[in-house]
């Protein structure tokens, strides 16, 4: 083999072994940053779904506080009831929903119609001022509107976590990596008229 042809497949040999590495690196630091992103987002989304059931616990209390006195609203009762059940009584969601859009709005809806329940029986309370002076319902109002307000903060964690996560894998070349290896663009929490906020009650 002449020399020339020699040192060329050298050459050749060298620039596939650079671009290999160089490739490798790129696939390898782009992976890694998935899945830490990832992380982020399921670790967002576990706190909000540690604030809804938070707040999926505190209702109970709270209709049976507000039972005591205000009798004759049953349909509010029940309306808050099926809400409830419909959301299921535990929030623990698989975390492969924030893949799912169809799922992940279905499960919004479940939240924020458990949301408007809550609203309109706190509505109802106003009409009940010996209700409003009661202690365990006012320390009860405290805990649902810490909680209310926390669901609001971690919600908006969760969107920024996802905004990382969405950004970096749609990103070239990533998102070649992202597509091969399975990682897919990630659902937002969005805002709902009537629900997810601080309730307002005047005592």
């Amino acid at each position: 083999m002449k020399n020339g042809t020699k040192n060329m497949l050298i050459t050749v040999g060298i620039v596939v072994a650079v671009l290999f590495g160089g490739g490798y690196g790129c696939y390898k630091t782009s992976y890694n940053g998935m899945v830490a992103k990832d992380e982020a987002v399921q670790s967002a989304w576990a706190q909000v779904q540690n604030q809804y059931q938070r707040r999926m616990d505190l209702i109970p209390n709270l209709v049976n506080t507000v039972k005591g006195y205000a009798t004759h609203e049953e349909r509010v009762f029940t309306e808050i009831a099926e809400a409830r059940a419909q959301a299921g009584g535990v929030v623990r969601v698989d975390g492969a929903m924030l893949d799912d859009p169809e799922q992940f709005r279905k499960y919004q809806q479940v939240q924020d119609s458990l949301g408007a329940s809550l609203q309109r029986l706190l509505a109802v309370t106003e009409n009940y001022p010996a209700l409003q002076a009661n202690e365990q319902f006012v320390a009860l109002m405290d805990n649902l509107e810490g909680t209310e307000n926390r669901i609001s903060v971690e919600r908006k964690r969760y969107n920024e976590a996802v905004q990382g996560y969405n950004t970096f894998i749609r990103e070239f070349p990533r998102s070649i990596i992202a597509n091969m290896s399975g990682f897919r663009a990630k659902s937002y929490f969005t805002a709902a008229e009537a629900a997810q906020t601080a309730p307002s009650v005047q005592f």
